[in-house]
């Protein structure tokens, strides 16, 4: 547990056995946690380093409280973790210019295997300050959206994302459910009928693009860094982003099987979905075996909505749901 602040296992075993055991010697230490002599007092000495023990005079050691030990410790880690993130910024510019006029084999990266790739996927994420945009295509080379762990903490920095799926991509299994939390969590999302790559790139520094598989079999990308390769790719997302349909739902807890009621002021959540997920193109379906529902029952909210709206058909219903709001989270 304390592992991220530098502490060894047998650091945090003899520190928490010591918070209940003030003015212990090394001997009764080892005898409680099974653990050698040498062990221990090798433990107790860099707990006193860090200030987490307290030993007296005559080798009796006391563990320092919690509050003011740890949250020391958190706050100087805390502060060394601010220090590298100005050290990156540094580097990232003097790296910047040192590959000013570099020639194209310093610009570009070629990166082959699926361990190699996901980890080139991370890292490119983990180096985005400020946005971070993708074109999402199946299959998936690197990892599936809800393995992709980098997401959160860049979102946790501020970092903003936007991505566009594919639209073939949404037939995925449980995609629709990942897309959700995505959401939630301030992903922006957009779907395009039709993608021409796999895409991330980060800020304007950095490109990761997924290739087709090499000789041996394996998957093949490559790691562009900044250069008019990636300015080109950088204005071809934001140009497919614009033309894109925004992609919004809103998720539900429970089966969505459950008897379902238009309420009085508009459509229920479940319906929001089918609406979005129609308008973007999915099939009837495709729509239905996303959110669980039989063909049937599909059908059977859509005419509801119909009768709601007014309207005789669908491209009438899809005008009037736009227009009115009904494919926003409520």
């Amino acid at each position: 547990m304390l592992d991220v602040l530098g502490l060894a296992p047998e650091d945090e075993c003899v520190y928490r056995a010591l918070l209940g055991r003030p003015h212990s010697t090394a001997v009764p230490l080892s005898d409680l946690l099974g653990l050698s002599r040498a062990a221990v007092e090798e433990a107790l000495f860099r707990l006193v380093g860090w200030g987490l023990v307290i030993r007296s005079a005559d080798e009796q050691f006391t563990a320092a409280p919690p509050a003011m030990a740890l949250g020391s410790l958190i706050s100087q880690r805390r502060d060394g973790l601010r220090m590298a993130e100005h050290a990156l910024v540094t580097f990232a510019e003097e790296h910047r210019a040192a590959m000013t006029g570099s020639s194209i084999s310093d610009l570009i990266e070629v990166v082959t295997g699926v361990d190699a790739i996901r980890h080139r996927f991370l890292q490119v994420q983990h180096a985005a300050r400020t946005q971070v945009r993708s074109f999402i295509t199946a299959p998936f080379v690197a990892l599936p959206p809800d393995e992709n762990t980098a997401e959160p903490m860049a979102l946790d920095r501020g970092v903003r994302f936007r991505a566009v799926l594919d639209r073939a991509v949404l037939a995925e299994p449980g995609i629709v459910h990942d897309a959700i939390d995505s959401l939630r969590n301030g992903v922006q999302l957009r779907v395009a009928d039709h993608l021409p790559m796999k895409l991330v790139l980060a800020d304007s520094d950095l490109g990761l693009v997924p290739l087709a598989m090499t000789e041996a079999g394996e998957p093949g990308a490559v790691l562009l860094h900044r250069s008019g390769l990636l300015d080109a790719l950088d204005a071809l997302f934001e140009t497919v982003w614009r033309a894109a349909h925004p992609l919004e739902l809103s998720g539900t807890e429970g089966g969505s099987e459950a008897p379902v009621e238009v309420g009085p002021h508009g459509p229920t959540e479940l319906d929001r979905r089918i609406l979005a997920l129609l308008l973007a193109g999915l099939t009837d379906l495709t729509t239905a075996t996303q959110l669980g529902l039989s063909p049937r029952t599909l059908h059977r909210r859509l005419r509801h909505l119909m009768d709601m709206a007014g309207v005789r058909t669908r491209m009438q219903l899809g005008a009037h749901a736009v227009r009115n709001g009904w494919t926003d989270p409520s």
